[in-house]
């Protein structure tokens, strides 16, 4: 199965699944006078709206390139992440606003029905087997965007075990202004939730990688490829879930062209066979000893931090 076609099947998996919950809660949440219910009910409705908008980015992805976007849609994924985060980011502010203004409100609180921990117990279960299947997909095809809705889901799961204490000890207290503080508590996991994968989405569209590692893989491919050396101004950015690697390597000045093509061929069959999921490899030969030391961008291996100034 392609790509494209297992984003879709578990984005439409993940709506069906989070709609189901989502009625559940809700519904159950208004009848049985729960706010902090109502609230995870609303968090699962965010996941519907998440669910819709990943197949149409699965759609988006699929496209061929063209002379707009030679390398392709992939970096959509990254885009509705970002979207994503922003969505839930919103439902958790809603929460804290309505938890609050619960809190304070002067109105006699009155104790939830006992049918709010049954669904609540139901919708940890749902979204346990959803948040496993989500991470197994992404973790498959190597999707930031499965993964982030899988960690949301993870995550509404928190959010469900909260409710649930928090309706334990309304009942077992006779306290429901405590069903307004688990509510408070489960719009703190939503934000916290939200800027996790907001801040995750920036290192691809920032050009960046999630694994710095694939920097040491790719110096060890050259330092096993004879007649390359100095392998430096090295630089890794990932589109969608592909890397696109480009570097420079220093050879024998005496040697042919051909020789130099066949040393950064080697070099590139290499870091194929060391890093996984590469889309694409540059490698620019340079003469041994002609290295600039000033290079405004890419690392080598003695690459340190700089010290930003405050």
């Amino acid at each position: 199965m392609t790509r494209d076609k297992v984003l879709i099947r578990a984005s439409y998996l993940s709506a069906v699944g989070n709609a189901i919950l989502s009625v559940a809660k809700i519904v159950t949440g208004i009848f049985s006078g729960s706010l902090a219910v109502i609230g995870d009910g609303i968090d699962s409705a965010t996941d519907v709206l998440i669910s819709i908008v990943m197949v149409f980015t699965a759609r988006i992805m699929n496209r061929p390139p063209n002379r707009k976007y030679v390398y392709g849609y992939n970096k959509a994924e990254s885009i509705a992440t970002k979207i994503l985060s922003l969505i839930i980011f919103y439902a958790g502010i809603q929460m804290l606003v309505t938890s609050v203004e619960s809190f304070f409100s002067n109105e006699t609180k009155e104790m939830p029905s006992i049918i709010a921990i049954y669904v609540t117990i139901f919708s940890i279960f749902g979204k346990l087997a959803m948040a496993w299947y989500q991470y197994r997909q992404g973790k498959k095809i190597n999707s930031s965007m499965l993964t982030a809705n899988a960690v949301n889901m993870r995550n509404d799961v928190i959010i469900s075990v909260s409710v649930l204490i928090g309706l334990g000890f309304t009942f077992v207290l006779k306290m429901p202004m405590l069903d307004s503080v688990a509510g408070l508590i489960v719009g703190l996991f939503i934000l916290k939730s939200s800027i996790g994968i907001f801040m995750e989405s920036n290192v691809e569209l920032m050009d960046g990688v999630k694994d710095e590692g694939v920097y040491q893989k790719i110096f060890a491919a050259v330092d096993n490829t004879v007649g390359a050396s100095n392998p430096h101004r090295v630089r890794s950015r990932q589109i969608g879930n592909l890397y696109q690697i480009v570097l420079d390597i220093e050879v024998n000045p005496a040697i042919t062209v051909k020789e130099a093509h066949d040393i950064a061929e080697s070099v590139e069959n290499n870091i194929r066979r060391t890093v996984e999921n590469v889309y694409d490899i540059i490698i620019h030969i340079e003469p041994s000893g002609s290295c600039s030391e000033n290079e405004q961008f890419g690392i080598d291996r003695n690459y340190e931090e700089p010290i930003v100034e405050k």
